[in-house]
């Protein structure tokens, strides 16, 4: 005999059903829906119509609420636009991020732009700054640029607030994020920006600028990078000529846990849902209903640990995965600016440098700044004064003097300083 549906169950199949229309524009092979942090955030992020053949075009955008620690905003506008799946293969997806310009009008020729790549966030919509706002720490790295006569898009990166998965550190997709949003900008305020791009990253934002830097010749030759800046290093160089002594895993249960859920298991492997233990499944809900901080303190609550949180040790889970945060390194075009703090316990100092290493035994034009004190979030900031320098000598015609000859091997994390900002 039919009961009539609990308004609970008509509830989730309307959002369930919502969801899967929303993303029916993607290509079938795109996971969607909630296993892979799908929300339904607001029509804005939803692109039901045919999308453009061509990544970088912009599908809509609409004002951004005021954010107190970006200023110096005389315009705020959350996009929606085209890129190009790696990952899975889809073809051309929704990805949404930010554009701030400047108040006032832009100097002759537009206001130079950068591209901000952030770091890491989570794996769901809601997490996408877009949404949310940027955190402190990078909305006062976005306002010091715009302060300093540069405009700036932030792109949230493919699968967040916009179709399917997020690709997770996997820094080719990422950076194919980064370059589309800048196409995207540049085409939408062509008036007001020039043809001068500068791309910087921090954690996971460092291997996504990294990744666009490497790509962009490839595929997008039309936008006109001059140079790149990456804070807290995440790429790793297996055939680098600097081995760290200290292991570079990122064995917690957070990081590994938004890996899985990322795209880094391959096809055919254990789903997350089979490698999780049930003491672990709230991390993994948290994962795919909200963000990094929510994440922590379910773990810290229920004392999950990387030793319970899977059904396997967490040294084979990891075992199962592609291994990412791996390059090949090659020379690149533009100069380099590569920061470290060398109080940085998440991403320790000699794995950072064996990055710098990396890069300097291919030739390229690489200068390394250290901070001491440093930690992982504080050395975004330490950095600025370096970047602002570094982007403003290219603008000048003035090519950075690099210091890969007098590299010198850092020691373990040191410990933090008083006086740097946002130095947890």
């Amino acid at each position: 005999m039919f009961k009539t549906p609990s308004p609970k169950f008509v509830m989730a199949l309307a959002i369930v059903t919502g969801l899967a229309m929303a993303h029916a524009h993607a290509d079938s092979s795109l996971p969607v829906g909630p296993k892979v942090g799908d929300q339904d955030l607001s029509g804005f992020y939803r692109w039901s119509q045919a999308l453009p053949e061509s990544p970088g075009v912009v599908l809509r955008r609409e004002a951004m609420l005021a954010q107190p620690e970006i200023a110096s905003a005389g315009v705020a506008e959350r996009i929606l636009y085209t890129s190009t799946d790696l990952r899975w293969h889809a073809g051309i997806v929704p990805v949404s991020g930010t554009v701030y310009l400047p108040k006032g009008e832009p100097p002759a020729g537009g206001w130079p732009l950068v591209a901000w790549a952030h770091g890491t966030l989570g794996v769901s919509d809601s997490c996408a700054p877009s949404w949310t706002g940027h955190k402190p720490r990078d909305a006062t790295y976005i306002q010091r640029w715009l302060e300093n006569g540069f405009a700036v898009v932030a792109t949230d990166y493919q699968g967040l607030g916009g179709a399917g998965p997020h690709p997770y550190l996997i820094w080719e997709a990422e950076g194919r994020s980064v370059l589309d949003s800048v196409r995207a900008a540049l085409a939408a305020y062509r008036d007001k920006l020039a043809s001068k791009v500068f791309v910087t990253g921090q954690s996971q934002g460092s291997g996504a600028a990294m990744g666009a830097t490497v790509i962009a010749e490839s595929y997008a030759p039309d936008v006109p990078l001059i140079a790149t800046v990456a804070t807290g290093l995440v790429s790793t160089f297996p055939d680098g000529p600097y081995k760290p002594p200290q292991t570079t895993a990122i064995a917690s249960p957070i990081y590994t846990s938004l890996m899985l859920l990322g795209g880094s298991l391959p096809d055919g492997a254990p789903s997350a849902d089979d490698l999780v233990s049930d003491k672990g499944k709230p991390v993994l809900k948290a994962a795919r209903e909200s963000c990094t901080p929510d994440m922590r303190e379910i773990a810290r609550k229920d004392g999950i640990t990387a030793e319970n949180v899977y059904v396997e040790p967490i040294a084979d889970v990891m075992a199962r995965l592609t291994p990412i945060t791996d390059m090949k390194a090659v020379r690149l075009k533009v100069p380099m600016l590569l920061g470290t703090g060398l109080a940085d316990s998440t991403l320790v100092p000699t794995r950072q440098y064996a990055e710098v290493a990396a890069l300097c035994a291919a030739g390229n034009d690489v200068v390394w700044k250290t901070y001491p004190g440093a930690t992982h979030n504080g050395g975004l900031n330490a950095a600025f004064p370096d970047a602002l320098a570094f982007f403003r000598g290219m603008l000048a015609g003035q090519k950075p003097r690099g210091n890969c000859a007098g590299l010198a091997e850092p020691g373990a994390p040191g410990e933090p300083a008083k006086g740097i900002a946002f130095n947890d």
